[in-house]
């Protein structure tokens, strides 16, 4: 299922929506291609055994909480993750306002962060890098917001592809049910082949999605009072 647009009425400019859309691609057209993948990974990625302390590594990695959220690891990852921010991220921003977006989206980024590091071995070197836990946790945040808005998406067939407008209630718990399905096979599969091979970090996604969908309502402005007539 890939979501095209959802039907909401008419928003404000998102400018923190967008700036993340430049921050991520600036960041990974501008210097991670330049200076390599594994080498931007290694340095800004977030490091199990780094903020776990093992090895004797007691302090480095805990900016990289922030950090590994503007890395990619190629083009697809960027370009999917970057579309699912542009169809979800404006509404979210409009109904918390652009200031508090971006805290709340910071922060989904984190405790989905924290969710794959915990459930990592306390020594494992593999970077964990990508937006897609903070974006994880803006559908959270809609799902809450927005769960009877219509989100138009493109569903493919065995043959051909149909586009439904489909509830956001719908979509997004298919979509968190697919990544809690996808880390229970990782985690039951009988060699470790599966979750490596699949490179995706689901325990972010189901961590980020779950903060969001818990916080989102602290980051709501206060509605002005009704006066009695």
């Amino acid at each position: 299922m890939i979501p095209l647009y959802d039907i909401v009425p008419a928003r404000r400019f998102p400018f923190v929506t967008t700036l993340l859309v430049a921050l991520s691609a600036g960041t990974f057209i501008g210097w991670q291609r330049r200076v390599g993948l594994n080498f931007s990974s290694a340095e800004l990625g977030l490091i199990p055994a780094q903020l776990n302390g093992a090895a004797g590594v007691t302090s480095a990695g805990v900016e990289h909480l922030f950090t590994y959220q503007f890395l990619h690891g190629g083009w697809m990852h960027l370009l999917g993750n970057l579309w699912f921010l542009w169809v979800f991220g404006r509404s979210v921003e409009h109904r918390l306002g652009s200031a508090r977006f971006l805290v709340f989206y910071l922060l989904c980024g984190v405790a989905a962060g924290l969710a794959q590091v915990s459930g990592s071995s306390p020594g494992l070197p593999v970077p964990i890098i990508g937006a897609s836990g903070a974006i994880s946790g803006v559908l959270g945040g809609y799902l809450m917001l927005y769960p009877r808005v219509r989100i138009v998406t493109l569903v493919p067939m065995v043959i051909v592809a149909r586009v439904l407008a489909v509830p956001a209630w719908v979509f997004l718990l298919i979509w968190i049910g697919l990544q809690v399905f996808e880390e229970y096979v990782s985690l039951h599969s009988a060699t470790a082949a599966h979750s490596l091979a699949s490179n995706v970090a689901y325990l972010a996604h189901i961590g980020g999605f779950l903060a969001g969908l818990i916080s989102v309502a602290l980051f709501q402005p206060a509605q002005p009072a009704r006066r009695g007539g």
